[in-house]
This record gives C-alpha cells, sequence and structure tokens, in this order.
C-alpha cells in the first residue's frame, strides 16, 4: 500500500514538471480575445482560450512544445494575426521566442509583446520581442530576419492589445516607424 502511495504522488508529480511552462496573456485593452494555438506536428494541440478584456489568463504549456499563438479580436473575422512564436525546451534546454509578422504585418491589435514572467515589472525588459507600435525593429518581417530571443525561463507574458494611455504616443509612434521603415531604416 505504502508503495503505491509513493508511486501515485510520483506521477502526480511528474505531470506538474510536464506542464511548468507557461504563457500569461495580458490584455491591455476593454476588446475580448479569443487566443488560437497551433503546435508544430506531431505536438499536443492546446485548446483555444478565451480573454476578457482588461483581464489575464495564464494558460499552461505542455513540456517541449512548438509552436504559436494568435488572437482573434471578439466581432472580427478569425483570421491569422501577429504570432506569438515557442520552442519550450529547445536546444540546451532553452526557451525559444519571437513575435512574428511574417503571415500578417497589419494584425495591430493582437499579439503584441513577449518576455519572461520575472521581467514582468521590470522598467527595461532585457529579453524581449515585439512592440506597442508596429512595425518595429524587434519583430520578423522576413523568414531570414535574426530575431528570435531564448531564456532559460519557461514562464513567459505575451501582451495583447493597446492600452488606452499610450493612445496618443502610439498613433505618432506608429507614424514616425512605418516612416523610417518604409524608408528602408530598420
Amino acid at each position: 500500500m505504502h508503495f503505491s502511495q509513493q508511486l501515485f504522488a510520483f506521477a502526480a508529480t511528474a505531470a506538474t514538471l510536464a506542464s511548468a511552462n507557461s504563457i500569461t496573456f495580458i490584455n491591455q485593452d476593454a476588446t475580448k480575445r479569443t487566443i488560437i494555438f497551433t503546435p508544430n506536428a506531431g505536438l499536443q494541440q492546446i485548446g483555444s482560450v478565451v480573454v476578457p478584456g482588461n483581464d489575464k489568463l495564464k494558460v499552461d504549456i505542455p513540456d517541449s512544445w512548438i509552436g504559436n499563438a494568435y488572437s482573434v479580436s471578439e466581432g472580427a473575422p478569425s483570421v491569422v494575426g501577429m504570432l506569438a512564436e515557442f520552442t519550450f525546451q529547445g536546444w540546451q534546454g532553452l526557451t525559444y521566442f519571437d513575435v512574428s509578422a511574417i503571415v500578417n504585418p497589419n494584425d495591430h491589435e493582437g499579439v503584441k509583446e513577449l518576455y519572461p514572467l520575472s521581467q514582468q515589472d521590470a522598467k527595461e525588459k532585457v529579453s524581449i520581442s515585439g512592440c506597442d507600435v508596429f512595425p518595429c525593429p524587434t519583430v520578423y518581417y522576413h523568414p531570414d530576419d535574426v530575431q528570435t530571443v531564448t531564456s532559460l525561463e519557461t514562464d513567459f507574458i505575451c501582451t495583447l492589445g493597446n492600452p488606452p494611455s499610450n493612445k496618443v504616443a502610439r498613433d505618432v509612434g506608429t507614424e514616425l516607424v512605418a516612416r523610417k521603415y518604409v524608408l528602408g531604416k530598420f
């Protein structure tokens, strides 16, 4: 009997370790968004989740999961948007992550930034992909861009939408950044 209890405890611990990865989606505006996950071939499917406006939701991610996530705003057509791409427990145990605009560079309302949870309260984030204002130089726009970031961490933040306090700065910034991008400054 004692052995079976130990075996059960071990199995429960192993199950916890298998889902030690997470992504916390932080919705920065009032729009409700559905997060859709797409795993690489042969990997575990993760069901879609809904993040209410001005709220957050933590999603546990399986061990060694590789894939992406994008958001669809309530009332909008279900179209692939800006991608949050991840490889958990990749080469040398690192997590590889990036924000990709390759599929849909016109999505400026969905996925914004990715960074390790430990940097959530940092004024300056060291390991970050993406931005609040698109286009920007920390996003994949072309397949040969070198924008992937790595971390030993396994818990991440993914921001969504537009914080209302940045609206004026965001609008001006978008125009200036777009001009630099068109002129080839990135």
